[in-house]
């Protein structure tokens, strides 16, 4: 989605991804956020609002890999009721609702490329 001048009022919902912002001064900053809103003002200006939200160069594909592994082996079984709770929690948001967690690393993989 881009948002231009003159764009329309609007209210969109954002799943987890990515989100680029290139400003006027021909800059680009990257983020990956876990969901939220993207809503355009009547005069063009763009508001983010989410819960959480990182730049890209925080994350490293190996440290997202190994997070989302040791994740699935605490909610199959391995850990306390408390731990197997929080792990299903973890590897939920780090999940697409209609996608697997492997296809959010894939999607955060290429964003870092």
């Amino acid at each position: 989605m881009g948002i231009l001048a003159q764009h329309v009022p609007s209210i969109e919902q954002l799943k987890p991804g990515l989100i680029e912002i290139i400003e006027e001064s021909g800059g680009n900053k990257q983020f990956f956020l876990s969901g939220g809103f993207a809503i355009v003002q009547p005069n063009s200006h763009l508001t983010i609002n989410a819960v959480e939200g990182f730049p890209l160069e925080d994350f490293s594909e190996e440290a997202v890999r190994s997070q989302i592994a040791e994740a699935q082996k605490i909610a199959s079984g391995n850990g306390s009721e408390q731990d197997i709770a929080e792990a299903k929690i973890e590897l939920e948001v780090m999940k697409n609702p209609h996608a697997a967690a492997e296809q959010v690393l894939e999607s955060l993989q290429a964003a870092m490329k």
